[in-house]
């Protein structure tokens, strides 16, 4: 097959949640781009509707659901919607977050609130939407996790800024464990024509204060911190079928910094 032909997705409806979010929303780009019919999914239903007509008014075609992923009832009307709109789903990228937890002394409802959504939530949503991808003749689920799952905090990032030194434990927890989700996933799906991967970005430029970022890219050998583009081609690559031996896997997307 050409390689145009591998990495197309047209025809191929492929749900991001947390789409209208700053990692969400170059995912949706980049998927739309590839002829992909993309489903943008947050609480804020609102946004991904602005979201998804700044999409349109380019030619993407790019629908916009509510979905509050810490809510099972949610979840299943998502669900319900999917069907009723599109009859189907090829994709589905586990992008949405809560991030309650500010730093290390934060309440610890706020570690329970945390998992709701990032660790249970994002079962309970992959498990409700796989019997849809299943029965559309299979696909791929990609799992947006974080270096931070790989590693501890790296606290020199943070000097000479007010940014606090004591970043939230939920975070590096929830994204390891997503990790071996993954794996576990991988293997209890390969049966059923689904692939699951992890993809664990680092260090997106986001508005972070200027000593934050020189701190950042002074370690990474590209000397720059992620731009939105970076993950476009690869979450292509995941969920078409030029990565189609691709399984189980995680990719680490950060400039080389962990080499």
């Amino acid at each position: 097959m050409n390689v145009k032909q591998l990495l197309s997705l047209k025809d191929k409806i492929i749900l991001v949640t947390g789409g209208a979010g700053h990692y969400g929303k170059c995912i949706a780009e980049g998927l739309a781009e590839a002829d992909a019919t993309v489903i943008i999914a947050s609480r804020d239903l609102e946004k991904c509707r602005l979201v998804a007509k700044e999409f349109q008014d380019r030619k993407l075609n790019v629908h916009a659901m509510r979905l509050d992923q810490g809510d099972h009832n949610s979840i299943i009307e998502l669900k319900k919607n999917i069907l009723s709109q599109f009859g189907k789903l090829h994709g589905l990228i586990n992008n949405a977050v809560s991030r309650p937890m500010k730093d290390y002394d934060a309440p610890i409802a706020q570690f329970s609130e945390s998992m709701q959504v990032n660790a249970t939530g994002v079962m309970d949503i992959t498990r409700e939407l796989v019997e849809v991808i299943v029965e559309s003749g299979g696909g791929s689920i990609v799992n947006i996790g974080s270096i931070m799952g790989l590693y501890g905090p790296d606290l020199s990032n943070y000097a000479g800024t007010d940014m606090s030194m004591k970043p939230p434990p939920d975070y590096y927890f929830h994204n390891a464990g997503l990790l071996n989700l993954t794996r576990y996933l991988a293997q209890m799906l390969a049966d059923k024509n689904v692939r699951v991967n992890c993809v664990s970005p680092g260090g997106l430029l986001n508005n972070q204060p200027p000593q934050f970022i020189e701190n950042y890219r002074s370690k990474v050998p590209l000397k720059r911190m992620a731009n939105r583009d970076d993950i476009k081609g690869l979450m292509v690559l995941l969920t078409s079928e030029a990565g189609a031996y691709i399984n189980g896997t995680n990719i680490v997307m950060d400039g080389g910094l962990n080499a």
